[in-house]
C-alpha cells in the first residue's frame, strides 16, 4: 500500500501542476465543470496518458501461423468498431479532475503571490479543537491503542522468557495497555461577510454578467480559505435597489436606468442592522458598467462611501465590466475621488482576459 499511495501522491503532483500552469487560463476562461457537493471543484486539464497493457483477441500475422519476413502483419475483417477512414488530426482530450475548495485556493494564492488577509479589530472569536497527542498508560477503553498495547505486551513475553515462537500467543495484560491522550488547543476563528452588488439595468448583457459570475467565484474561493464563518449577500440594481438569493443573482434580468446610491444605501442598512464592524470583516463589491443616473447621484454615492461605507469596511472593491451602452464613467469618478485611500479598490474588466488582474488587484492587499 505504501507504494501505491506513493504513486497516488505522484499523480496528483502531475496534476497540481498542470492545474497551476493554466491557472490564468482557469481564472480568465471560467472552464469551472461545476461543484460537487459544497467542498469540490471539477476542473478540466489535458488527459495524461499513462502506459498500460493492451489486450485483445488474437489477429493473426507473422510470428503466428504461416507466414514469411516481409509479409504485412493482419489487420482483422475490418468489421469492428472505429472501422473507417483514418483522420489526419489527433483528437482532443481532457479529463475531469476534483479538487476541494481548500486546494484550489492555495493554488490562487500561489499563482497571484496573494498575501494572508489580517483581520482587523476585535472580531476574533476562540473555539476549542482537540487534537490526539501521545499515549499513556491509562485511560478509558474507547481510547486504548491496540498495537501499542500488543507491542508491549510482545516486548513483556520476550524479555521474560515466555514467548514461545512455535505458539506465538501474546496476551496482553493491565500494566500492557496503551491509551491515547489529547490536546485542547484554542483556535482564533474570525466572521467576515460578502456583499456582492450588480447592475442590472438595461445596459448589463448576459456577457458582463457572465464576467461577474466568474470574478465573483475566485473571489469568495480565496475569502473561504482565509475565515473560519463567512456569509454571503446579494444586491442587484436598476433605479432601485433590492436583496436576492445566490441563484437570482446569477440570473435575473431587468432593464431599466442605473441609479447606484440605492445599493450603497441597501449596503450600508445591511451592515448597520446585521454587520457589526466590531464583530465582522466586511467585504462589499460593486459590478457596474459605469453608467450612473446624473452626476447628483454620483455625488450621493461619493459621500455615502467616504462618510459612512469606508469607515465601516475592511475594502471596498468596484469591478466595472466593458459594456456597449455604458458610459463607463463612474469608474474614473471613483478614481478621482478615492485614488489616496487604502479602503477602495477600482479595476476595470473589460473582457475575460481582465479577471485575474482585477482578482489580484482586488485580493492583493492583504485586508
Amino acid at each position: 500500500m505504501q507504494r501505491v499511495e506513493r504513486d497516488l501522491n505522484r499523480f496528483r503532483q502531475i496534476v497540481r501542476g498542470k492545474i497551476k500552469k493554466d491557472l490564468r487560463k482557469y481564472i480568465s476562461h471560467g472552464e469551472m465543470i461545476g461543484r460537487q457537493g459544497k467542498r469540490l471543484v471539477s476542473i478540466p486539464v489535458p488527459s495524461i496518458d499513462l502506459p498500460r497493457f493492451r489486450f485483445g483477441k488474437n489477429q493473426g500475422g507473422v510470428g503466428q501461423g504461416e507466414g514469411d519476413n516481409g509479409d504485412p502483419i493482419g489487420r482483422g475483417d475490418g468489421s469492428q468498431p472505429g472501422a473507417g477512414e483514418a483522420g489526419e488530426d489527433s483528437g482532443q482530450h481532457s479529463l475531469d479532475v476534483e479538487m476541494t475548495i481548500e486546494e484550489l485556493a492555495q493554488l490562487l494564492g500561489e499563482e497571484l503571490q496573494l498575501p494572508n488577509i489580517q483581520p482587523k479589530g476585535s472580531k476574533n472569536i476562540i473555539s476549542q479543537k482537540d487534537k490526539y497527542s501521545g499515549i499513556t498508560k491509562v485511560g478509558p477503553n474507547s481510547l486504548r491503542h491496540f498495537k501499542r498495547s500488543f507491542r508491549e505486551a510482545l516486548k513483556r513475553q520476550v524479555a521474560s522468557g515466555q514467548y514461545d515462537p512455535d505458539d506465538p500467543v501474546v496476551v496482553p495484560i493491565r500494566d500492557d495497555m496503551r491509551f491515547r491522550t489529547w490536546k485542547t488547543t484554542e483556535m482564533p476563528e474570525s466572521n467576515a461577510v460578502i456583499i456582492y452588488s450588480m447592475d442590472v439595468s438595461g445596459s448589463m448583457g448576459q456577457e458582463q454578467k457572465e464576467l461577474v459570475r466568474v470574478t465573483a467565484f475566485w473571489i469568495e474561493t480565496w475569502l473561504r480559505s482565509q475565515y473560519k464563518h463567512l456569509e454571503m449577500r446579494y444586491i442587484v440594481h436598476d433605479a432601485a435597489a433590492k436583496e436576492v438569493t445566490q441563484d437570482v443573482f446569477y440570473r435575473i434580468r431587468e432593464g431599466g436606468g442605473t441609479k447606484i446610491s440605492s445599493a450603497y444605501r441597501l449596503v450600508l442598512k445591511l451592515i448597520e442592522e446585521h454587520y457589526s464592524p466590531d464583530e465582522w470583516n466586511i467585504y462589499p463589491f460593486h459590478f457596474s458598467d459605469g453608467d450612473n443616473w446624473g452626476g447628483g447621484d454620483t455625488r450621493e454615492c461619493v459621500e455615502l462611501l467616504r462618510n459612512q461605507i469606508l469607515p465601516k469596511v475592511n475594502l471596498f472593491c468596484y469591478g466595472q465590466v466593458r459594456s456597449l451602452y455604458g458610459s463607463g464613467r463612474f469608474a474614473h469618478d471613483l478614481n478621482e475621488n478615492f485614488r489616496a485611500n487604502e479602503t477602495m479598490v477600482v479595476s476595470e474588466i473589460a473582457d475575460r482576459d481582465d479577471i485575474y488582474n482585477a482578482i489580484k488587484a482586488f485580493l492583493g492587499k492583504g485586508k
